[in-house]
């Protein structure tokens, strides 16, 4: 039995206006809208695909390199993250949660892929907020838009 799957709406709703992918949460405007009807394998289901979609872009721009170090440290800093996710999903909580006070990556077992070493952590994550949505509107493209059909 999975654990219940909660919403991941961040309030920053965007389908609200026409978006087709949410800007906040990067769910399809459909799943925002039915997520209350969706039985938790169908929630599950969407967010395998978010946490996928996270983790490929989170992992093309840093490395974890000591996974119980990024735990620790994240648990002693308070950041509010899901266990049960990927860990390249805690990196970008821990991003949102303060990417310009970090100074020192090591320090949460963390390192820059050599492509994003001379870039801001800042910089990194608008980066990856940005890639993020870019490939949810990409999968959204290619499997629901009508004119795809």
């Amino acid at each position: 039995m999975f654990k219940r799957v909660r919403t991941p709406c961040v309030g920053v709703c965007s389908t609200g206006i026409g978006d087709d992918v949410c800007r906040g949460c990067k769910r399809f405007a459909h799943e925002v809208n039915h997520w209350n009807a969706y039985t938790n394998d169908q929630r599950y289901l969407i967010a395998q695909r978010l946490d996928a979609f996270l983790v490929q872009v989170v992992s093309s721009k840093l490395v974890i390199r000591d996974e119980e170090r990024l735990l620790a440290a994240i648990k002693h800093q308070q950041i509010q993250f899901k266990q049960e996710q990927d860990p390249y999903c805690w990196v970008f909580d821990l991003l949102k949660a303060g990417a310009s006070q970090i100074s020192d990556l090591g320090v949460y077992g963390l390192e820059y892929h050599p492509d994003w070493q001379n870039r801001s952590l800042v910089a990194i994550k608008d980066a990856i907020d940005s890639d993020y949505y870019t490939l949810s509107c990409a999968h959204y493209e290619r499997y629901f838009s009508v004119t795809a059909i």
